[in-house]
Order: structure tokens, then sequence, then C-alpha cells
């Protein structure tokens, strides 16, 4: 085990180093949590898969424990661990686009912000998520819900291959010819079964110009614009992407005075195709009452992926369900909870499923909700530590509620460290069963275990 104080040096590693005395060590251990604030023996920011190999190597021979690092975004803070080697995936950022075959090849360092960017100057782009500094790892691996998810499917259900660093520091393939059985359980199954350095993925084209953007409602109206969204949604067709935020809004004077830096109700829209067919195919939703604001309008993609606030370095406590119903009780639940919002950063984000992602086999991959009807994610975020045990207890208060109406099932890119049992209902006992096996098979020792953990069969 090597001192803290010492000067590391990993054999054949060419990228930068930051251990505890570096000036940018500070910064490399950030992650958007700030309720999390790990101290690792290293930072090892990788510039290829040697360097992630030769990273791997040393901290096994070091008998330290190990983090991945791709986007910091993850609630959890699992990125960084205390005390041991961060691989960080930073450093590679390269992306291949081939517009004809219509697919890329990218590096698992790059946020979706980044992603998008690339994609778009050819007109290209895949489900990604709807926060442009998300990194592209840890979405693609936990599934990827997006706005293009109805017409796309989840990130995962678009990958072709990976290219990955095992537990044993082998670099491996996985796809549907070659390992095939670690190729399923990559698409949901999270970082557990080795490091991924590069995504392979299927892409779709998109017009420059899209319909998108968002209805906002006074909060007093929630109740009213949460049923018509439940009733009306579900028969929208596959292109039509949207959900509904029980927010607040800025004090930004693009809003009116009835909702400007209040708790307001937006209703997000954005369609996958042209735009006029946009226009007649939101018009069913568009036509309940007037909105205080009407911000829907002509975007494009990159755009619209870019109108998500972003609060890097608050405190978060974030939590989530699948729901195959909202009935009128489980509405006025949520419609009182927005009127009292935790802080100014809370957010109940009502995703509508169903569409293309919906109609893909259960057993396609690792991920484990497909038919629920919604998926619901609870968050806040605050700056004063002293609230952190308030703002907790009243997001659990609300999502508590609301459990009477849930699948059982849960996404796991939007939960935080809530134990075992949350994490094998994400799957069910099928394939955690499976989940298990591929984790025998791969990872014996429990390696990767700083993530959304799936220990191998026969361990806890």
């Amino acid at each position: 085990m090597i001192e803290a104080e010492t000067i590391p040096r990993i054999d054949g590693f060419q990228g930068t180093l930051f251990d505890r005395n570096h000036p940018g060590y500070d910064e490399a251990r950030r992650v958007y949590n700030g309720m999390f604030d790990r101290r690792p023996l290293l930072v090892a920011r990788c510039s290829s898969a040697d360097d992630v190999i030769a990273a791997l190597a040393y901290a096994r021979r070091e008998r330290l424990p190990v983090s991945v690092y791709g986007g910091g975004h993850a609630v959890t803070g699992l990125a960084v661990c205390d005390d041991g080697l961060c691989v960080d995936l930073r450093g590679m950022k390269g992306i291949a686009v081939d517009p004809v075959a219509r697919t890329c090849r990218a590096g698992a360092g790059l946020t979706w912000g980044e992603f998008d960017q690339a994609t778009a100057a050819h007109g290209l782009a895949v489900t990604g998520g709807r926060a442009t500094s998300t990194g592209i790892s840890g979405l693609a691996l936990g599934s990827g819900s997006g706005w293009l998810e109805r017409k796309m499917g989840f990130t995962c259900d678009n990958l072709i291959k990976v290219e990955l660093v095992t537990a044993d520091g082998r670099e491996v393939v996985a796809s549907e010819i070659e390992n095939p059985d670690l190729f399923w359980g990559v698409r949901g199954g999270g970082g557990n079964f080795g490091v991924v350095t590069a995504f392979h993925f299927r892409l779709m084209q998109l017009p420059a110009r899209l319909l998108g953007g968002a209805l906002v409602y006074p909060v007093e109206m929630a109740a009213e614009v949460i049923r018509n969204f439940r009733d009306v949604f579900p028969g929208a067709p596959d292109e039509v992407g949207g959900a509904i935020s029980l927010t607040s809004t800025p004090d930004a004077p693009i809003f009116p005075s009835s909702v400007r830096g209040r708790a307001a109700v937006l209703v997000h829209l954005l369609y996958a195709g042209e735009y006029e067919a946009g226009e007649f195919a939101t018009a069913a939703i568009r036509a309940f009452g007037p909105p205080a604001a009407d911000l829907v309008g002509p975007t494009s993609y990159v755009q619209f992926q870019a109108t998500t606030p972003l609060f890097p370095g608050s405190r978060n406590y974030w939590t989530a369900d699948f729901y195959d119903d909202l009935p009128d009780e489980a509405v006025d639940i949520l419609a009182v909870a927005a009127r009292d919002p935790i802080s100014p950063h809370t957010n109940i984000f009502i995703a509508p499923g169903g569409g293309y992602a919906s109609r893909i086999p259960e057993d396609a991959n690792a991920f484990g909700e497909r038919r629920a009807l919604f998926n619901i994610h609870f968050l806040a975020s605050w700056q004063d530590a002293s609230f952190d045990a308030e703002g907790t207890r009243r997001i659990k208060a609300v999502s508590t509620a609301m459990k009477p109406w849930s699948t059982g099932r849960v996404y796991l890119n939007y939960i935080g460290n809530e134990g075992q049992a949350r994490i094998d209902n994400a799957f069910g006992p099928t394939k955690v069963a499976r989940l298990r096996e591929l984790k025998a098979k791969w990872d014996p020792e429990n390696f990767f275990c700083n993530n959304q953990n799936i220990s191998p069969t026969g361990q806890r």
C-alpha cells in the first residue's frame, strides 16, 4: 500500500496524474453533487485504453480501491473514492462520426454536450442525457433516458459495441457477435464489468429545425395540467418527446410576472421530425388551456438539450420510481408538493413512457423496466449543508407518499445510495441472477464495486 505523501509513478502511463499535492487535485476530484468531498490518493486522467490498463494494474498491485470518473454527474458521487485511485476518463474525448453509415465511435470521457455538438454537425443524434454536463459513459451504461427515447429507444438500445478493459487488465470488445453475454450486461448493468473506453453508437437523422420548448402554467394549475398530460400523452406519436417539470422558473424577462421566479408547471415538448408535422402531432397536448407562457417554437436539438438548468457543486438529493398509472389521488399529491418547493432548484420530473422504447423486448439487454407509463424523478438541490437533513427528508416524504402506485422498479441513474434492495429492484430477480453470474465471470473479486453494485454470484 502506498503512503499518502509518496509521489506516485505509474509505469507506462502517458496521461496526467493528480496527487494530493498537485495544484489541479481539488478540481480533478470534484463531482456534481456537493454533498461528497472524497479524497483519492490519485486521480489518473487517462488519454488512452493503455493508460486505463496501466492505472488498473497499479491499483491492483498497491491494493487500492478504484472508482471510474466519466462525467462525475451521478448523485451518488461514486466517480471518486476515498484513499484510492480514480480512473479519470475525461482525457478521452475523441469522436469519429460516419455520416453515411450513421454511426460513431465516441471516447468515454465525452459529455453529452460535446457529443451532441459533434453529431449535430452531420444532422445526426442519439438519445442522450437531458443535461449537457452528464457523461456519456454513466448514462449509456445505466440505460440512458432522454428526450429522444420514445423515437429511438434508450441510449443503451443504440449501442453497436463497446471497447472495455476488464478487471484483470484485458482489452476486449463486446457486441452481438463478440462477447454477447457481456454486451447484454453493459447495456443497463452499469460499470460493474469493466471500464468502457469507447462506445460505438447507431445514430438517427434529425432535421436542423425542430419544434420544441416549454408551456409554462401557474403552479395553481398543477393538478389540471398533470391530468391532461396523463390522459393525452400516451396517444402521441413516437416522435413526440416530452415531460412535466414541477419546479421554479428563473427571474427572467422571458416569463410573465404570474410565473416569473416562482413555482410553476412546465410541459416540455420536442418533436423528433419535420417542424410542420410537429405542430400537428403536438396539437392535442397544446390544446389544453392557454399557458402563462408558450415557449414552444423553432429550435435545434443542441439548443433544446442545453435548456436544462445545471447547478454544479450544489448539494443534491435524488430518488425515483416507475409508475403504471397516475390516478387522481397520486396527481393531487404531486400538485400539493409542487406548491411548496423544497428549494428554488426542486424538480419533480414526470417523464412519459411508451413509444419505440416500450416495444423492445424486455430481455434484449440488462435494462429492467420498459413498460411503465411514467418515470418520475424527485430531486432537489441547495447550498447550505445545514439543510441536508431537512431537504432529504422532504424529498423522501413526497416520493414515499407516491409509492402505492409505483411498479417497484427504479431507474438507477436517477437515485442515490439507497441500498442493495433498490439496486436489485431495478432489474427484477431474473435479471439480477443473470447479472450476478455475469459479474462472477468478468469481475469475480468485485474489483469494480464503487458503483450501483452488482455482486458476483456467491458473494453478498
